[in-house]
């Protein structure tokens, strides 16, 4: 089994008011460390989470953006989302935990060098890889989107970096160039159509790119009945991460950072969230948890 951290904050809003204690039966096992930001009467965690400096901001960020998300009132929340993503990548290069879920409320994907928006304030995985090069001479990172909005900010950010594969599976136009790829995905798609998409668009290309980690940006705003519905069912999201996962044993030694992104619904996160971290932590068996699906 992984040695699985999960990276959690407080935050406000009904998305994630099951959290954490949806996550009862998982953080009792062995294999998998809390690391929990400070807020009143939380249960115990096995680390706290500090946060972190906002200096790390303006490595990936003007300092007029960073202005305006410290004027928005969300500024305290992405800092810890931020540092969240930034522990977590720190904590894998130290060889603490070999994967990790990141709880964030206000990022990532739509926060590039100068601008913000989408409920994204600051790209948190762009800053965990400045840190990871900067402290660990780290080079080459892949991150793949499943969110179904595309990812302009951290496409901006990476636009001219060749050592970040950026794997986008969204509708968006961009013309693939420096290892970007945008992967049309139809506004409405099956599961089997979706999978299908994300085996052909992206394992070959990180074996090919052999990333030292892996940032799965995962919005589950995608599915049916959430805002941005494309048709896919709840357990693609569960089908994904054993396929991401698989990934990442085979081309980093399973180094895997999921970094929560779009979706609103509080039911979907309940049921979808510890499944994923399941995955993560190679559960999965034990529980006798699955989709039907053979693995």
């Amino acid at each position: 089994m992984k040695r699985t951290g999960i990276f959690f904050h407080y935050q406000e809003g009904e998305r994630l008011r099951d959290f954490p204690q949806a996550l009862d039966g998982i953080l009792d096992k062995d294999n998998v460390f809390l690391y929990d930001a400070f807020y009143p009467f939380k249960p115990p965690s096995s680390f706290d989470l500090e946060p972190i400096p906002a200096e790390l901001l303006y490595q990936l960020h003007a300092p007029e953006m960073v202005e305006r998300v410290r004027r928005s009132g969300a500024f305290e929340g992405a800092l810890f989302s931020v540092a969240g993503t930034v522990a977590a990548a720190i904590r894998i290069w130290r060889g603490e935990i070999d994967n990790a879920f990141v709880f964030t409320g206000y990022g990532d994907h739509h926060a590039g060098s100068n601008f913000f928006g989408g409920g994204c304030y600051f790209n948190g995985a762009a800053i965990a890889i400045a840190q990871l090069r900067q402290r660990f001479g780290a080079k080459r990172f892949a991150i793949v989107d499943t969110d179904p909005h595309h990812g302009n900010g951290t496409w901006e950010i990476f636009e001219a970096d060749h050592d970040v594969l950026y794997v986008c599976f969204c509708s968006g136009q961009f013309v693939e160039k420096n290892n970007k790829v945008n992967v049309q995905v139809p506004w409405r798609v099956s599961d089997e159509e979706y999978l299908r998409l994300v085996r052909e668009g992206f394992p070959h290309r990180a074996k090919a790119f052999q990333p030292e980690a892996i940032f799965w940006n995962w919005g589950y705003d995608g599915t049916r009945g959430e805002y941005g519905d494309i048709g896919l069912s709840p357990d693609i999201h569960v089908r994904l991460a054993r396929e991401i996962r698989e990934v990442a044993n085979e081309v980093c030694q399973g180094r895997l950072i999921v970094v929560l992104c779009g979706g609103s619904r509080r039911d979907l996160a309940h049921r979808l969230i510890p499944r994923v971290i399941r995955v993560l932590a190679g559960q999965e068996r034990a529980t006798g948890e699955g989709d039907g699906v053979s693995r």
